[in-house]
């Protein structure tokens, strides 16, 4: 599910092929007589109300997670540039430490967003869990050193910029279960075997039959394309991170 296009392709070949199955093998066991064709018509139409409703569904949950990734990556930016100031209540040597690290930390979180390669995005984790180590030792001896109320703020700054990052994880571990998909792959099926077996002859059948393998195939690679962070077109943009860093650096 996490390689749209292979979806696309293989959604519209499945749904074409069950309209051909419901067109040639059902028909030539047992056609519809015209007394039961309008009782068809809304069995048809109902299963086809069911799989939009379902890719509907199935729709919103992919959109809310973009939209959580979305929100999570502007949050780990302000929490990163909200402890970047909060190092001033540190020693002029903790703070330049502390500040070297964090610049190390961003260039890295934007490296999360923006690298499809399996192979580097395990260094970038690797390396980004060496720096949180890094950076909660950086504030801790010295709140433990001397523990006060401004320190305190510093060590508090420090533990938003880690959680931030855990929430971004979890969020593009989300993603819509397997079980939806399969339900809406047999829906769909369904719908496309019923829709070829009740489909008239004639010259222009073989040309309108591809319009709804074409249509649901293209609604569930949107789907899966939203729910795909990392392969798929339509993806979060660290534009909060890149901004924080130009920022960064020119100060």
């Amino acid at each position: 599910m996490h390689v749209p296009f292979l979806v696309l392709a293989l959604t519209f070949f499945a749904l074409w092929l069950s309209e051909l199955v419901g067109g040639s093998i059902l028909k030539s066991r047992k056609d519809l007589d015209v007394g039961s064709r309008e009782d068809f018509g809304i069995i048809v139409a109902a299963t086809l109300t069911l799989l939009g409703l379902l890719i509907g569904f199935s729709f919103s949950m992919a959109i809310s997670r973009y939209d959580q990734r979305k929100n999570y990556e502007e949050a780990e930016a302000n929490a990163i540039g909200t402890e970047y100031l909060r190092a001033d209540l540190l020693s002029a040597g903790d703070a330049a430490k502390v500040r070297a690290l964090l610049r190390e930390y961003l260039d890295q979180r934007i490296l999360f967003y923006t690298t499809r390669d399996g192979p580097q995005l395990h260094q970038v984790n690797t390396y980004t869990a060496s720096l949180q180590d890094e950076l909660w030792s950086a504030v801790r001896v010295p709140a433990a050193t001397q523990p006060t109320p401004i320190l305190a703020l510093a060590v508090s700054g420090m533990n938003d910029v880690l959680n931030s990052q855990g929430y971004t994880q979890a969020a593009w571990w989300n993603s819509i279960p397997p079980a939806a998909w399969a339900l809406m792959a047999a829906i769909a099926v369904c719908c496309n075997l019923l829709v070829g077996y009740g489909a008239r002859p004639g010259r222009a059948r073989a040309y309108l039959l591809l319009v709804l393998p074409l249509v649901v195939a293209v609604a569930f690679y949107l789907i899966a394309d939203l729910d795909s962070p990392r392969t798929g077109i339509i993806r979060v943009q660290p534009q909060n991170l890149l901004s924080l860093s130009q920022s960064l650096n020119t100060h």
